[in-house]
């Protein structure tokens, strides 16, 4: 699952650090849901670690299955508001708040490439 986080009509883009699986490409934060979690659960947990605030996860955005060599993934897709706080980068090595309309995606892990149009037709970005 991941999480797009939203903050005066822009949202929060992290870059996969060196070492992880993906580096280099930029992604919405998040990770998998542990044994007895809420999906909702598992994304506070994973924001906190990852990108080390709290976040109260809002309604489900969209989802998307995508094939890697190898693997196969489903990601759920959460918007959450994206507190005015020093984040704190555990597993990425840069973030960037950025535009929907200005965000290339190209430079976006494939699984998280078809959310895109979704989130820039949101009533959320527009500010």
């Amino acid at each position: 699952m991941a999480a797009i986080l939203y903050r005066d009509g822009k949202v929060l883009i992290v870059r996969r650090g060196p070492g992880n699986s993906g580096a280099g490409f930029w992604e919405f934060p998040g990770g998998k849901v542990e044994p007895g979690e809420s999906p909702e659960q598992a994304l506070q947990r994973e924001i906190l670690e990852e990108v080390g605030v709290r976040i109260k996860v809002e309604e489900h955005l969209g989802e998307n299955v995508h094939q890697y060599p190898g693997k196969k993934i489903r990601l759920n897709f959460y918007w959450a508001k994206l507190p005015a706080e020093t984040l704190n980068l555990t597993e990425h090595d840069a973030s960037q708040m950025i535009k929907p309309e200005d965000l290339d995606v190209s430079i976006l892990s494939e699984a998280d490439r078809p959310i895109v149009e979704v989130i820039r037709q949101n009533p959320r970005m527009k500010v």
